[in-house]
């Protein structure tokens, strides 16, 4: 997978597109005041910031997952697309796979 090497020339890209994208997609779900209050549970609750979700992918899975319950995968699959939007792939869904999961296979290719 060459294409993501192209598009991510390193982690601080990635980590810009995913900061991004989580951004975005909570926007267009829960708007700016609804968005503001994850960002301040994120903080309250798991110490972590919107820079950090890209290195921490776990914790922000798990904090989501204690605030959304079953939402969460849903959110998080929505979140996914808009990433690999961004970098100009197709997101799959994979048999096995949790949230963190892609995030680290973004990192290794």
């Amino acid at each position: 997978m060459s294409n993501r090497v192209n598009v991510v020339e390193n982690q601080k890209d990635l980590n810009s597109y995913f900061a991004e994208a989580v951004d975005d997609t909570l926007k267009q779900i829960f708007k700016e005041d609804g968005t503001k209050a994850i960002y301040e549970f994120l903080e309250n609750q798991s110490r972590l910031k919107l820079e950090q979700v890209a290195d921490k992918p776990e914790v922000f899975s798990a904090t989501l997952e204690r605030l959304m319950v079953s939402a969460a995968h849903v959110i998080e699959e929505m979140i996914l697309k808009n990433l690999y939007s961004r970098l100009g792939l197709k997101f799959v869904e994979k048999k096995g796979y949790k949230f963190p999961d892609y995030i680290k296979e973004l990192r290794e290719e």
